[in-house]
């Protein structure tokens, strides 16, 4: 018999995005296609968390619900972006949800990399080279004044600073993630720098004098 050719077909994922066929294949009731979702993207996921909200306690918890996430959504997936963009996107409204709710303040550094390690932990710059005393005091004072700088930046701004610098996605795909435009994440992302430099400023003036 031939093929209806109003027939709706299925979507089918990209070759290059196996979480997009794992996502699908968990859709149609593979379990075990969840749990490669789990083990290949909870260290980009946690990664993520930790430099958008800080190493404040209920990180894990993030976590879970964005797996979480996933189960709630499996029947609706469709592979309309790639997988991580609608990972990211999810991971973006939670952290913006839970901060506003709470008033987290995140403790990340601008330029150190937070979350590169294979668990994908973030750790503070003090700890990555066991400095002596005086040494780790002068760090303390510039996490501390990261802190409040990034603290500052409105949710979005942070999450594209972060995309674009950490993660090193596209402007295209950050666009996507955060349901923008691409030439507003250009500039989303030279703000978020400038509003940096300039609150970070006195604190670097009185460093260098």
């Amino acid at each position: 018999m031939p093929a209806d050719p109003h027939a709706t077909r299925e979507p089918t994922a990209p070759a290059d995005d196996p979480g997009s066929s794992w996502m699908l294949a968990y859709k149609h009731g593979d379990e075990r296609a969840f749990d490669r979702l789990v083990e290949h993207y909870s260290p980009q996921v946690f990664a993520l968390v930790t430099r958008f909200w800080g190493t404040e306690r209920g990180r894990e918890d993030l976590v879970q619900e964005v797996f979480l996430r996933l189960v709630r959504t499996r029947a609706r997936y469709e592979p309309t972006a790639r997988f991580s963009t609608f990972l990211y996107r999810i991971v973006f409204n939670l952290c913006a949800n839970q901060r506003e709710r709470e008033r987290l303040r995140p403790a990340l550094s601008i330029d150190a990399p937070w979350g590169g390690g294979p668990d994908g932990d973030a750790r503070e710059p003090a700890e990555l080279d066991a400095p002596g005393p005086s040494d780790r005091i002068e760090r303390d004072d510039v996490v501390g004044a990261v802190r409040a700088a990034i603290a500052s930046l409105p949710a979005t701004q942070r999450m594209a600073l972060i995309l674009a610098k950490y993660e090193e996605l596209p402007y295209a795909e950050i666009a996507a993630i955060l349901n923008s435009s691409e030439k507003a994440i250009k500039s989303m992302v030279h703000r978020a720098r400038e509003n940096l430099r300039e609150r970070l400023a006195p604190f670097l003036a009185e460093e260098s004098a």
